[in-house]
């Protein structure tokens, strides 16, 4: 779910950039964190970073400015927001508003990424990735790729698998949700990794169908009301995931079943490319920017899409 942006009114440190040891850059203020890495010419690479620097300056603000909206439910109607990142972030909800509960505050990591990447993008980069805590933003010219590093659970990451995203996917966006995140989640997935044309239409994405994977007759899933644990988040007193048991292999199917209806579903739409949904050692995936990852399957292929159902420690969150 949502990421957190300060509401204090007391004067903040200034964004920090500064070059990494092995070349990349890194970007911060406040809850924004961003990993940077650009390939190409030099010139094209050091304007590529002084621009994602430049752009960063004072987005966190341009963002709190207009934090109550931000916050409220997405219509699917025109967006009251003004600024481009706050107009990304709307844009990427509007198609879930009719149909879920969202805010634009879903797709904020991912519409940050984006933003960034967007100004880095020039003559002579031949690929760059803009990472906000998992949520990526991908640049590719005419023949290039990205190997993309999978962990099963956020709070334990270990790397299990891989995806490739060339030149000619259509993928450009990875985000990755559930309720071991860093992120609220009401549903009971440890993660649900999302392939889809841009950084923030994957981040929202990422959320609904984090939310599907779920048994909501399940007593025993401990939820509490966001608000109890972030006063100021947009969820107020929606109960979000805090614990789940260990569920018995049938209802670890019907969860997962229910969410992967709804993956297929966005794919059907084209607001997503792939997909991958883990719950408790047991994954199911769409789409061959993930499926060429994991070939060992438990469960033939849907005649609706592409669909394995993976053995435990071959799936999961997405890193560049």
């Amino acid at each position: 779910m949502p990421g957190a942006l300060p509401t204090s009114p007391l004067p903040r440190h200034a964004p920090q950039a500064a070059l990494l040891a092995d070349g990349r850059l890194h970007l911060q203020d406040g809850p924004i964190d961003l990993i940077i890495e650009a390939n190409g010419t030099a010139e094209a690479v050091h304007a590529a970073y002084a621009a994602a620097a430049e752009r960063f300056a004072g987005l966190l603000d341009e963002l709190c400015d207009e934090l109550p909206a931000l916050r409220a439910p997405a219509a699917p109607d025109a967006s009251p927001l003004r600024g481009p990142v706050a107009r990304r972030m709307w844009a990427a909800v509007r198609p879930f508003a009719a149909e879920h509960f969202i805010t634009p505050m879903a797709a904020v990591a991912g519409a940050v990424a984006q933003e960034i990447l967007a100004a880095m993008v020039r003559p002579g980069l031949a690929r760059a990735y803009v990472n906000n805590g998992g949520d990526i933003a991908l640049h590719l010219s005419q023949g290039e790729s990205f190997r993309i590093g999978l962990v099963d659970r956020p709070d334990q990451p270990s790397l299990t698998g891989t995806a490739v995203v060339d030149h000619d996917s259509p993928a450009r966006g990875i985000a990755t949700s559930g309720w071991r995140g860093r992120s609220f989640s009401l549903g009971i997935a440890d993660a649900v990794t999302i392939l889809a044309p841009d950084a923030a239409m994957a981040d929202a994405a990422a959320t609904i169908v984090a939310n599907a994977v779920d048994l909501p007759g399940r007593r025993d899933i401990v939820r509490v009301p966001a608000e109890s644990l972030q006063p100021d988040n947009d969820l107020g007193a929606r109960r979000v995931t805090r614990a789940v048991p260990l569920l018995a292999p049938e209802e670890r199917a019907q969860a997962l079943d229910t969410g992967l209806a709804c993956a297929h579903h966005l794919v059907r739409r084209g607001l997503i490319c792939a997909a991958a949904l883990h719950l408790q050692g047991e994954t199911v995936a769409i789409g061959p920017g993930l499926l060429q990852s994991f070939p060992a399957t438990r469960r033939a292929a849907s005649p609706e899409a592409p669909q394995h159902r993976l053995p435990q420690h071959q799936q999961g969150r997405t890193h560049a």
